[in-house]
């Protein structure tokens, strides 16, 4: 199964680059993506899983709404994008039930920090999708991580996709940068080793970051954003729906470990 998700959350990633911008605007450049990932999927009938802020849910019910509607699925990005505490597990994930209705059921810490998984567990998640088992100089090294799902403290964790012997990250970066050729190439070999692949992506890629004026962006970040990257991604559905490969929401990955 192919596993895409999005995390759907308040753009702030401007402030880590000197960069100023409203909340109203946050909130603006990642329902504009949110809504271009939704056509997608529409069109070409597949199911990915959403893993949204509380604080995002709150302030974009239409968009929130819409997700539940076309059948794919909530998941929690904690309560707020950058600001963390113990707390916001259980907070996040009740708020989000609130708001659509459906039981979540899987959790994603932002930027994929580290998360206390005996935590995880308190606050009623089965899974967890926090991990890159990757080495990412200046953010993170997992290489001692399992590369497939395996579960700690009765949480299955399900790492994001590196490819197998050197753990090249099937990421979002990777996704932006390398040539679609190699990056289907790289998705395929992951897929016939683990037999699945969990790839993720945020909506405000979908958006024009081309803008140093605004964001200050490295050249690396702002690649292929945009239109583009909704082609790249149209592109590798494409392929993968040639090959015969299913797509689905974590939800339904669960179901066939279980």
């Amino acid at each position: 199964m192919i596993l895409l998700s999005f995390d759907i959350e308040e753009f702030d990633m401007p402030f880590e680059y000197g960069k100023k911008i409203s909340f109203e605007e946050q909130m603006s450049i990642s329902i504009d993506g949110t809504n271009k990932i939704l056509d997608l999927l529409d069109k070409h009938q597949i199911k990915a899983t959403f893993f949204s802020t509380a604080t995002f849910a709150m302030n974009a019910k239409s968009v929130i709404n819409r997700i539940i509607q076309s059948g794919h699925e909530i998941a929690s990005h904690n309560y707020y994008h950058t600001d963390f505490e113990v707390k916001h597990l259980k907070e996040s994930k009740d708020k989000l039930e609130e708001l659509t209705g459906k039981e979540v059921i899987g959790f994603r810490m932002p930027r994929m920090y580290p998360v206390d998984e005996k935590e995880i567990q308190k606050a009623g998640y089965i899974y967890n999708s926090s991990i890159n088992p990757t080495f990412l100089p200046g953010r993170y090294n997992n290489l001692d991580k399992p590369r497939k799902y395996f579960y700690q403290d009765q949480v299955l964790q399900i790492p994001a996709s590196v490819s197998p012997w050197v753990r090249f990250p099937l990421f979002w970066l990777s996704f932006h940068n390398l040539p679609m050729w190699l990056y289907q190439f790289l998705a395929n070999w992951t897929y016939k080793k683990d037999g699945y692949l969990n790839i993720y992506l945020h909506p405000w890629e979908f958006t024009d970051l081309n803008q140093p004026e605004k964001f200050n962006f490295p050249n690396y970040v702002v690649k292929n954003s945009g239109d583009p990257l909704v082609k790249r991604l149209d592109d590798f559905i494409l392929y993968f729906k040639k090959e015969n490969k299913l797509f689905g929401t974590f939800k339904e990955f669960v179901a066939t470990i279980k």
